[in-house]
């Protein structure tokens, strides 16, 4: 006899869709440890394209726009680089380097130089120019020189609890120690490097 198919009432049905859309999130994870399953934000982006109908920049856009666009360039060249004999980590090693750039060209120019806007400098963040969330680790103490943030992500060591080998200052290290990350190849960001 063949079992019946029974339906099952709106509410359940509902709820099923909804655990469908959204990430399953285990009690024993942490909210730091679920930030992997959100939704990109609009910072995680690239820059938006601009055309007739999107908001113009804010004033003072036109003087730093030649070198974002320089920026945008090298990101397309190493984007289109041949990944062949690399790891597949080290083929991405030149573009996080280029984004980290970038978001230090930006974050310089605002805090350092002070010689752009607040209203440009949250555009810039809200079109994805710059990795807002690097840059406020660099607004930190003991963060300043920070690579990238996955060098500070604990879940992704080998050692529980630990950080990237790029955030060891080059004192603690052994004389002749070669320093280079898995992630993004940097060779030491902690601050008393």
């Amino acid at each position: 006899m063949k079992p019946r198919a029974t339906r099952l009432p709106a509410d359940r049905v509902r709820s099923r869709a909804v655990l469908r859309n959204s990430p399953i999130v285990s009690p024993l994870l942490s909210a730091s440890d679920t930030d992997c399953l959100r939704r990109p934000s609009p910072a995680d982006r690239m820059p938006k394209i601009r055309t007739t109908r999107t908001r113009k920049p804010p004033e003072g856009f036109e003087d730093i726009e030649g070198v974002l666009d320089d920026y945008a360039k090298k990101m397309r060249d190493a984007e289109n680089e041949s990944h062949e004999g690399k790891r597949k980590s080290e083929s991405l090693w030149p573009i996080m380097r280029i984004s980290h750039t970038r978001s230090r060209y930006i974050y310089e120019l605002y805090y350092k130089r002070e010689a752009i806007s607040k209203e440009l400098y949250d555009w810039l963040l809200k079109e994805g120019y710059a990795d807002a969330n690097l840059i406020a680790k660099w607004k930190k103490a003991g963060y300043e020189k920070l690579c990238c943030l996955r060098c500070i992500q604990t879940r992704d060591m080998n050692y529980q609890g630990s950080t990237c080998i790029c955030r060891v200052p080059k004192a603690q290290l052994r004389a002749g120690t070669v320093v280079e990350c898995v992630h993004c190849g940097c060779r030491g960001c902690s601050s008393d490097s």
